[in-house]
């Protein structure tokens, strides 16, 4: 395979794509082109711009094909951007991933050794550091981590919208994540850790502690006694849960929580965010008021 990303005006030399026995060609970028310089060639286009919050994993298993039956029938690929710097060098790492099982700062340094100037954006490294967590998956849509992506960008979307998310990802209701909540065999709950939330009114379970959102307190101003207790804080904050669907699809920005089972209002929720009593601010903001639940260590 040809690994270098030249510029986009490179198509035009077809003397020197002859010499480099050039098969197969990998377009990844969103300009008009020339039609007339890909009768040639088996040619694919992706069409993306070099912007960190463009989803350019979405595509890794169809250029990822496209690369390997080139490989397969003895061919060499010619992959290209604009500028041979971000968009073409990201899909390459991709493919040198898989296929040579790197993670992705490797598969860039590979890269960098033939193009030294490449450099992925940041969400582009991102997506990459993604496409490794997920074992290089080709089913990537009903994959819990990609589905947690997405809705992490959705939520920044929606902030700089002030507006609520069209989507919500409801953590605890994917197979597979549900399987992750469990405690795993030969552990113990103290080992875990693992709590549960339980409404103090009626006892149901609203959360257990895989799915608490964790944030930083503040340091108190000015600093409290070493010897003094720390102060918990007042709310638990947590991931959206299927139990709030009915509430969270509303698309309202911010609301009320009540629990499904009495109906007792046990918290509250601002897609914008909300101040801890520690004085942090988190977003999204999915509270339940710790005095509204009790906190019991899971027994097995």
């Amino acid at each position: 395979m040809c690994g270098e990303c030249h510029r986009m005006f490179a198509l035009r030399e077809k003397t020197d794509m002859k010499a480099k026995a050039i098969t197969h060609v990998l377009s990844v970028l969103r300009l008009p082109m020339d039609k007339s310089l890909f009768q040639d060639f088996e040619h694919l286009v992706v069409e993306v711009d070099d912007v960190e919050d463009e989803n350019l994993i979405q595509h890794f298993a169809s250029t990822n094909a496209f690369v390997e039956k080139a490989m397969a029938s003895d061919g060499a690929v010619f992959i290209h951007c604009a500028m041979g710097k971000s968009r073409s060098a990201t899909v390459l790492a991709a493919y040198l991933m898989k296929s040579r099982q790197l993670d992705p700062k490797e598969a860039v340094q590979r890269i960098k050794q033939i193009r030294p100037f490449v450099e992925p954006n940041p969400g582009f490294m991102e997506q990459l550091e993604l496409y490794h967590q997920v074992k290089y998956t080709t089913d990537l849509d009903d994959h819990p981590s990609y589905k947690q992506w997405l809705y992490k960008r959705e939520l920044a979307e929606s902030k700089a919208a002030k507006m609520a998310p069209s989507n919500v990802y409801f953590r605890d209701a994917e197979k597979n994540v549900a399987v992750l909540a469990q405690v795993k065999e030969g552990e113990t709950p103290e080992q875990v850790g693992l709590t549960e939330l339980r409404c103090k009114t009626c006892r149901r379970t609203l959360a257990n502690s895989r799915f608490l959102t964790p944030h930083i307190p503040k340091p108190a101003q000015p600093p409290a006694p070493q010897t003094a207790v720390p102060t918990p804080c007042s709310h638990h904050f947590l991931e959206p849960l299927s139990w709030m669907r009915p509430e969270l699809e509303q698309q309202k920005l911010e609301g009320k929580l009540d629990c499904p089972k009495c109906k007792a209002k046990v918290g509250s929720y601002a897609w914008q965010g909300m101040k801890c009593s520690c004085g942090e601010w988190v977003v999204p903001g999915i509270s339940i008021a710790r005095g509204k639940v009790d906190e019991i260590r899971v027994k097995l």
